[in-house]
């Protein structure tokens, strides 16, 4: 097909709101819808009804709070001219009951905008499980919930086993994805960074025509988990047609040892003789412990020094030689040689003076 042939759609276009002109009889019809909210809810929504009315009444639907039955009421009047303005009040509501804030539910009565509540509870069977996915969706002070809001223009609101969104169809459509994603243990940030690729694609206009599959990331699991191997195997015999043969009674065994034919008095005397072998072996063993602690323990083998030969050569004449040596010095003097040297050193020093 020709592209001159195909109707485009110019930037910023919008649909022409919907007017009394379109339907000025008004409906045939009464159409209410009601749902329920939590008890935590109820201080809130007392102060806020009187501008929840307010913005209802311009659409010509009336609401209703009972706050006895914790319910609220949406119901359409003679003078509603929109049959979708009965579906907007209805997720108004129910957004109003999920803790979504007035000021953003005031948003879903525009034509370009909806919402979508998403039931993350029946999602994962544990509970700890499931609070750690959806603190995951938060992200550390609710960083990725941000993100996910400025990619998508869309409010986020996570409240207990719901996530309830706010924006245009496109964004929500994304938002879904996300949220069943992270339940199903895939993190945002994968999806988060496909969607900020999107968002720089969609700004070329040479590229809105062609297939983004080569510029989006492709992210593989690497976590995987090992089977555990259980602790007990059972191995499968090898099967045999015949069955296994009979186990042999005390009567067969007293047969083929020859028991069977012994007289009352035998049997009893060989019972006797067996009790008293087994007690004798008893007793020896019962000896052969008690006598361990007399055993004495076995001593190291002492190796002899090689005593040190005493027998030495004495060198007689040099004994001798010292001993003249010694006679001829006096004890406490000095040798002959040293006190001559001294004198005649003193002399020298007097002659000098």
């Amino acid at each position: 097909v020709d592209e001159s042939e195909l109707l485009t759609v110019p930037d910023g276009w919008k649909e022409p709101a919907f007017t009394r002109e379109d339907n000025p009889k008004g409906l045939l019809e009464e159409s209410s819808f009601a749902t329920l909210f939590p008890k935590y809810r109820e201080a809130y929504l007392r102060e806020c009804w009187p501008l929840v009315q307010k913005a209802l009444g311009e659409q010509y639907v009336n609401a209703t709070l009972d706050l006895i039955e914790g319910s609220m009421t949406v119901t359409t009047t003679k003078k509603t001219f929109d049959p979708y303005a009965i579906i907007r009040a209805r997720d108004l509501i129910k957004l109003l009951a999920r803790s979504v804030p007035f000021e953003q539910v005031l948003r879903i009565l525009q034509d370009d905008i909806a919402c979508d509540i998403i039931k993350i509870g029946s999602l994962v069977t544990k509970r700890d499980t499931f609070v750690k996915r959806r603190e995951r969706l938060l992200g550390p002070k609710g960083s990725t919930l941000k993100a996910l809001e400025l990619l998508t223009n869309c409010y986020i609101m996570v409240q207990g086993n719901t996530v309830s969104a706010l924006g245009p169809f496109s964004g929500l459509k994304e938002v879904r994805k996300v949220v069943l994603d992270t339940m199903k243990n895939i993190h945002p940030i994968y999806n988060i960074k496909t969607l900020m690729i999107k968002r720089e694609l969609s700004k070329d206009p040479e590229l809105r025509s062609q297939s983004w599959e080569r510029f989006l990331p492709k992210f593989k699991r690497k976590n995987l988990k090992k089977r555990k191997e259980p602790k007990k195997t059972n191995t499968k015999k090898e099967y045999t047609p015949f069955p296994p043969p009979q186990p042999e009674s005390q009567i067969d065994k007293e047969l083929a040892s020859g028991e069977y034919f012994l007289k009352e008095r035998q049997k009893k005397r060989k019972q006797v003789q067996e009790i008293k072998a087994k007690q004798a072996d008893a007793v020896k063993r019962r000896q052969e412990e008690r006598n361990k602690a007399f055993i004495p323990p076995k001593e190291k083998t002492v190796v002899k020094t090689k005593k040190a030969s005493t027998e030495k050569k004495i060198d007689i004449e040099a004994i001798k030689e010292k001993v003249k040596n010694a006679k001829k010095k006096k004890l406490g003097a000095l040798p002959e040689e040293e006190v001559k040297l001294k004198m005649a050193a003193d002399e020298k020093k007097k002659k000098k003076k």
